[in-house]
């Protein structure tokens, strides 16, 4: 029977990007020793899971979502040893573990491509892949790669093979029996390691049309998606939700509330939905909040639009600012309302605001926090971390730098080592100096001793509202708009007011209101200034 535990329908994940969490043997990559060892920081700092990017073995071409083989851990990570000793940590401490799940492609290095390159055309190893004949000497279709670029690589015996991201990330034929079966076994093998679900990396690509209809627009994963008309023949096609029902099969015989999270970038807000209906998906990350303007119409009509497409299917509402894929909205706040999506942030380009960034994320975080449903935090967004937005080119590993031919900085920015302790090797991410992306000098002021106890401190801030959440069950609440002027946010989650002022002049809470947490301190005269988000009971 399936299980009643519905932990994940207001939990707060916290999403841990080994590479750069915390490195044990000084070697300047993160691992899951290292992982191990800081999550009893994190049952301090008030989260109720832990979502892992993948950790598998890999070339790491695109950062370990090129994976060779499912059922393992890379030796850069540890062992899977290691791995049950973190799921079993976590437990202890009362932390849910998610682990990373890439179904749409495997690394070029993975047993499978390796038979498929050594057998011919036509062969039942190839038809684990997308291999087609192409037009003469030209691709079989126009489709491009989201990395830049052709999204199909051809071989000497000139047949071609499609790959939507990097040339080395080859992707499954999702219409084979055999790759079916073979992703049913990997959810079980993880499983019964007693992991407590999974975060399926593009959940919206595993089947293509089927006839690879012609397609000249570029392939954006990132926001790339309209909301009107029909979806690329890349993406968001029918035929996913018949492999989320098998998987969700799969995770109903297991007991204590096993989930399924999409990353799907779809549009409109009734099609990601679609995702979470009570026989596929629990979750969905609510990438049109992500991407909204700090603007408070615009929020109302994101906020509005979600929680009212997720009521039709019953599912929860997944907040989300930052993740390992967008500019953290430390910086992507500091710039002036609307410029957009930013695909990397260098030194060359324009820099943001940081002061104004920092502000407008802790009020940010303040108003998603506040929200019904559940919420997700990137490592260091409570340590009020910026991009790093001068990190030298000659260090960018983001296969996005080199196939867009240097014109789109990627995403290192956002996955530097986070810091720990200010005085400290490497800032406290591991026993040495060595670090796999530089960490520039301003990490100190951002290092967790530096803001433990401190009151007014982000890291402060972002423990008290995880409390006041929990103490105040917001997650499980319900939502009402109060009356406020156009330049204020202002709803009511049962109990609590949330107001978010994004206007120039200070604003009013209403009478009799008692402030429990303020993004930044009201006025000398108890007003809230702008860009400051307040929770306060009535």
């Amino acid at each position: 029977m399936p299980s009643t535990d519905a932990w994940w329908r207001d939990a707060v994940i916290y999403q841990i990007y080994p590479r750069s969490f915390a490195d044990a043997d000084g070697d300047g990559m993160g691992d899951l020793p290292g992982i191990t060892a800081r999550l009893p920081q994190l049952r301090d700092l008030g989260v109720d899971a832990v979502w892992l990017s993948p950790f598998y073995p890999s070339p790491q071409h695109d950062a370990g979502y090129d994976v060779a083989d499912y059922r393992g851990v890379d030796p850069r990570f540890g062992s899977l040893g290691d791995a049950d000793k973190l799921i079993a940590t976590a437990h202890d401490l009362g932390l849910k573990i998610i682990v990373d799940l890439v179904p749409n492609h495997t690394s070029s290095e993975h047993a499978w491509f390796q038979a498929a390159l050594r057998a011919a055309p036509g062969s039942p190893e190839r038809e684990r892949y997308i291999f087609r004949d192409g037009k003469d000497d030209e691709p079989p279709n126009s489709w491009q790669s989201v990395f830049g670029g052709s999204a199909w690589e051809r071989l000497p015996d000139g047949q071609w093979y499609l790959h939507l991201f990097d040339v080395s990330q080859p992707d499954l034929n999702w219409d084979h029996p055999e790759v079916r079966a073979e992703f049913l076994d990997i959810l079980r093998f993880w499983l019964d390691r007693g992991v407590d679900g999974f975060r399926v990396d593009v959940a919206h690509g595993l089947i293509k049309d089927a006839e690879l209809t012609d397609w000249s627009a570029p392939s954006v994963i990132l926001g790339g998606l309209e909301s009107v008309g029909p979806p690329p023949p890349m993406w968001d096609q029918e035929g996913v939700h018949e492999i989320y029902r098998q998987w969700r099969a799969v995770l109903d015989e297991y007991e204590g509330g096993r989930i399924l999270v999409a990353e799907a970038w779809v549009q409109p807000e009734e099609r990601l939905a679609r995702y979470v209906r009570p026989d596929e998906m629990h979750q969905a990350f609510n990438f049109p909040y992500l991407e909204a303007p700090w603007k408070p119409a615009e929020l109302r009509e994101v906020i509005d639009s979600s929680l009212a497409a997720n009521a039709t299917v019953g599912a929860t509402t997944t907040w989300v600012l930052s993740n390992h894929d967008v500019v953290r909205h430390a910086s992507r706040l500091g710039f002036p309302v609307g410029e957009g999506r930013k695909p990397g942030i260098g030194a060359e380009d324009p820099q943001p605001d940081t002061a104004l960034g920092l502000r407008r994320a802790r009020a940010a975080t303040l108003l998603m926090l506040g929200l019904p449903g559940s919420a997700y935090l990137y490592q260091g967004e409570e340590l009020g971390l910026p991009e790093h937005t001068t990190l030298p080119d000659e260090f960018r590993e983001d296969p996005a730098w080199e196939r867009s031919g240097h014109t789109e900085r990627g995403r290192d920015g956002c996955r530097v080592p986070i810091p720990w302790e200010a005085d400290a090797p490497s800032y406290g991410f591991g026993p040495s100096d060595a670090s796999w992306l530089p960490q520039p000098a301003i990490w100190a002021e951002y290092a967790l001793d530096r803001q433990v106890g401190v009151p007014g401190s982000t890291y402060e801030l972002y423990r008290s509202a995880l409390r006041t959440r929990r103490e105040h069950a917001l997650g499980a609440g319900t939502l009402s708009w109060q009356e406020s002027e156009p330049q204020v946010l202002a709803f009511r989650n049962d109990g609590i007011v949330v107001l978010a002022n994004f206007g120039a002049e200070a604003v009013e809470l209403p009478a009799g209101a008692r402030v429990l947490l303020s993004s930044e301190p009201l006025d000398a005269d108890g007003r809230v200034p702008t860009d400051v988000t307040v929770w306060a009971m009535l």
